[in-house]
């Protein structure tokens, strides 16, 4: 998989505001599938090494010291950007991965309160997390196991699910289009999945172009 273009180019302390104990409030969001992964502070020292080392470095209020976020457990997080808000009193973090963001062992530390409904833009990445996991199971118990495991078929696939909602869009309803395109989109995801690619390859390309 590609790598995505690193911006660690350095925030300007002058212009940053730190509360009365010397923090300023971080928000940590994965830049692939847009979830909130964690809420942490920062001092001063967090935030150089963290622009530095291209890894989270935090300041922890209750053990009051610093912390390299997966130093202990793995789970560390590469910045991709920093930005920071128009009062210059927080700072938003855009992160790949290397695990769970929790300590609890769940991916986001956001994992609690109302769950059922999710925001749209975490249907496609947690699609992806699906189709990664039906990778090697047998394929007479799992559709996409069958498709992964012969790569000619998901490609004519992809062709026949696109010729269906062309067809759709020439002659049936809108509820008709968007059930096609969901079926498009199942299947190229799983074509990608299928290359050792994602969407977010995809996303990155739609991006350069737009530059």
């Amino acid at each position: 998989m590609a790598q995505a273009h690193v911006d660690c180019s350095f925030v300007n302390f002058n212009e940053l505001k730190f509360d009365a104990a010397g923090l300023v409030p971080c928000i940590v969001q994965d830049a692939q599938s847009g979830e909130v992964l964690t809420l942490a502070y920062m001092n001063a020292e967090a935030l150089a090494l963290t622009q530095s080392t291209g890894e989270m470095h935090f300041f922890s209020r209750s053990r009051q010291e610093l912390w390299h976020k997966g130093a202990t457990s793995g789970n560390t997080q590469r910045l991709l950007a920093l930005r920071y808000d128009c009062d210059a009193d927080a700072l938003l973090a855009l992160v790949v991965r290397s695990g769970p963001a929790c300590h609890t062992g769940e991916r986001t530390c956001f994992h609690r309160g109302q769950l059922g409904q999710r925001a749209p833009f975490e249907v496609l990445p947690q699609l992806q997390r699906t189709i990664a996991q039906r990778r090697g199971a047998s394929p007479e118990s799992s559709y996409t196991a069958a498709l992964l495991a012969k790569p000619d078929w998901i490609g004519e696939k992809v062709q026949e699910e696109a010729e269906e909602v062309a067809r759709a869009a020439r002659e049936e309803s809108d509820e008709r289009v968007a059930n096609e395109a969901a079926d498009v989109l199942y299947h190229l995801t799983v074509l990608l999945a299928g290359r050792g690619l994602s969407l977010q390859d995809a996303e990155r390309v739609l991006d350069e172009r737009s530059r």
